[in-house]
Parts: structure tokens; sequence; C-alpha cells
């Protein structure tokens, strides 16, 4: 089977959105400077390191606020934040209408990542979302750490690794691609 990875862009100071995070602003106010590198700002190392991400996607996994934020007017339309990947959502309510790309899961971290897993084969969860990073790693379910680290301190926002509840995590660095943008994509595996 594959892995389980989280990948998101990051500021320096720790954030993967800006303040007031919302349907409006779903990178939160300033926020979008995370995301710079995956437009035409992005240089031939960073469409590497998406293309990578892409080809290796066989399921996402997600927050419920993620999905509420993202989906809908403004957000993916018929897909998810992979086009046709399936997503599979942590919640403790699924909604009566979706995409038919979602699956709700209603009973847990581990029961999202056996279906996800299930689905994706050999390719990789990606998990999308700080809170679902974070249960999955709690958990022991996260096998890998990717963060598009971006040269820039937003001062505010949801933090990537707030709320692990005091456990100390090992990773071991597994990959560091340095982009003329300024931005360091860092992958560490998680050390069981």
């Amino acid at each position: 089977m594959g892995n389980v990875a989280s990948a998101m862009s990051m500021s320096l100071d720790g954030f993967v959105t800006g303040p007031n995070d919302s349907r409006k602003y779903p990178l939160g106010e300033g926020g979008e400077v995370l995301h710079e590198w995956l437009g035409p700002a992005g240089t031939a190392a960073d469409r590497a390191v998406l293309q990578e991400m892409v080809d290796g996607a066989g399921a996402i996994l997600m927050g419920r606020r993620s999905y509420d934020i993202c989906v809908g007017e403004g957000g993916w339309g018929d897909g998810g934040p992979a086009g046709d990947v399936p997503c599979f959502v942590l919640t403790h309510n699924a909604p009566t209408d979706a995409p038919k790309v979602f699956t709700f899961v209603t009973d847990g971290i581990q029961s999202a990542v056996a279906q996800a897993k299930a689905v994706a084969g050999e390719k990789t969860v990606g998990v999308h979302g700080a809170t679902a990073a974070q249960q999955a790693l709690a958990a022991g379910l996260l096998d890998e750490i990717r963060v598009h680290l971006v040269p820039v301190l937003l001062g505010d926002g949801v933090r990537l690794f707030d709320l692990l509840g005091g456990d100390k995590v090992q990773l071991v660095r597994n990959r560091v691609v340095e982009s003329a943008t300024g931005v360091t994509h860092l992958s560490y595996g998680v050390v069981r």
C-alpha cells in the first residue's frame, strides 16, 4: 500500500492560512502568498514538485472545515482538491448533497485513513488541512510530512503544528528542493 502524507504550503512562522479563513478567503486574508509558487510565478523546480504530488495522489483525506470552506460557490466545482481523485472527509455529520468525488466518514480518523488507503492502492493518500494532518499524526497514521516553506511571516492564521498534544514526534529528512521563488520544498518521514 501507498503512504499517507500531508503536503502544505507554510509560512516561516508556521501558518498554513492567513487570519480569518472563510469561503470568501479560503487561504485567509493575505494567505494567497503561500500558494503563489503553484501558479505562473512558479519555477521548473516548483512545477516538478507539484506534478509529482498530482501523479502520486490516489486519494485525499480532509477535515470538514476544509470541505465547508473550499467546496461549493467559488470552490472546486464538481471535483475535489485534486480533480477527480476520491476525497474522504472527516465529519460528525455528513451533508445530504455533495459532489460524487466525496465520501464522508463519521467513525474517526482510523476508518477514514483505512478507506482512503484502500482506494489509493499503491499511490499516496494526501492529507489536506491542518486539523486532519494533526489527527493523523497523533494517531500514528501519518507516514510523511511535506512542507512547502514560503519565505514570509504571516503573523496569524491557522498553524500546521498547533494541536499535537505535547508528544514529541521524531522526523527524518527525506528531501530538500530549493526554488528560485524562495520556496523550499521539504519532505520528512515520520519515525515510529
